[in-house]
């Protein structure tokens, strides 16, 4: 269900939302498309932040995992 919203906008703005609207896209549609796509990285955010706090939570184990791998890989000279 659609809602009704006033909203004032730059006439930078309105120019620039011209210019990217789609073939047969009125101005509200591409402002919702916009904010659609401006909301969706939310999620993902989120869960690269989750995905930060597992690597920060291991961090030591996986770096000396890391180092453990580079001394069969690297010649090392006397």
């Amino acid at each position: 269900m659609k809602s009704k919203t006033f909203v004032s906008l730059d006439r930078d703005v309105v120019a620039a939302d011209d210019a990217i609207a789609r073939s047969g896209e009125n101005q509200s549609q591409v402002i919702e498309r916009l904010l659609q796509r401006g909301f969706a990285p939310r999620p993902r955010a989120a869960l690269d932040e989750r995905d930060r706090g597992i690597i920060d939570t291991h961090a030591d184990e996986l770096n000396e995992e890391a180092l453990d791998v580079l001394d069969f890989q690297v010649e090392r000279t006397p």
